[in-house]
C-alpha cells in the first residue's frame, strides 16, 4: 500500500494539485464535453433524416391521394385532363415503389387497383367511387404512420381481389357497359378501358349468365 500513501502525497502537494487543476481536470472536461456533443450532434442528425424521410414519404402518399381524387371523377373529366391524370398517377406510383419503407410494393399495388376501381366506378357508381376514394385515403395515410399493420391488410386485399376478379358477375359488366353507352350517347365520347381489365363482349356476357 506505499504506493498508494506515495500517490495521495503527492495528490496533496502544490505540484500534483496544480497539475490535477490546471492539466488533469481540464483535459477530462473536454473529453467528456465531446462525448456529449457527440451524442447530441448525432442524435439531432437522426432527427433530420427521419423527418426527411416521413416528409418524402408524406409526399408519395399525398400525390396517390391527389390520383385517387382524379380517379373518382373520372369520365366527368376532358381527354386533356385523364392524360394529365394518369401521368401523375403514374409518377406517384413510381415514387412509391422507391420509398424506403416496408410495404411500398404492396401499397404501389394496391393503390393501383383502387384507382382502376374509381375510373371504372365513376360512370354509374359515382357513391361508390367516393367511399372508395375515402377508404383509400385513410388506409395510405394509415401505411404512411403503421406500416407494418397496413402492410398486411394491403396483401390480404390483393389475395381476395384476385380471387373476386376470376367470378365477375356479369349483370354489373352488363349494367356497367349500358351506362358507358349512355353515357357516349350524351357526350359524344368513346370510353377507354385499361388493359388490365377490358369488358367482355355482350354475347360472352349473355353465354356465362346462361351457364
Amino acid at each position: 500500500m506505499q504506493w498508494w500513501n506515495d500517490i495521495l502525497d503527492w495528490v496533496h502537494s502544490d505540484t500534483g494539485r496544480s497539475l490535477l487543476l490546471n492539466a488533469v481536470l481540464p483535459f477530462i472536461a473536454i473529453v467528456v464535453a465531446g462525448i456529449i456533443g457527440a451524442a447530441i450532434g448525432r442524435g439531432a442528425t437522426r432527427r433530420v433524416i427521419a423527418q426527411r424521410d416521413h416528409e418524402t414519404r408524406a409526399a408519395a402518399v399525398a400525390a396517390l391521394v391527389a390520383a385517387g381524387q382524379g380517379a373518382a371523377t373520372w369520365h366527368g373529366q376532358a381527354p386533356a385532363s385523364k392524360e394529365h391524370a394518369e401521368r401523375l398517377a403514374s409518377q406517384a406510383d413510381v415514387s412509391v415503389r422507391l420509398l424506403p419503407i416496408s410495404g411500398a410494393g404492396l401499397a404501389a399495388d394496391w393503390a393501383s387497383h383502387q384507382l382502376r376501381e374509381m375510373r371504372t366506378n365513376s360512370v354509374s357508381y359515382s357513391y361508390q367511387a367516393e367511399q372508395t376514394l375515402n377508404e383509400y385515403r385513410d388506409r395510405l395515410v394509415e401505411w404512411l404512420h403503421k406500416p407494418n399493420r397496413a402492410k398486411k391488410l394491403f396483401a390480404a386485399d390483393l389475395d381476395r381481389w384476385q380471387y373476386a376478379e376470376s367470378a365477375v358477375d356479369p349483370v354489373v359488366l352488363e349494367q356497367q357497359r349500358w351506362a358507358e353507352e349512355q353515357y357516349s350517347a350524351v357526350n359524344h365520347e368513346t370510353i377507354q378501358h385499361s388493359p388490365e381489365a377490358p369488358l367482355p363482349a355482350p354475347t360472352a356476357i349473355l353465354s356465362d349468365a346462361k351457364k
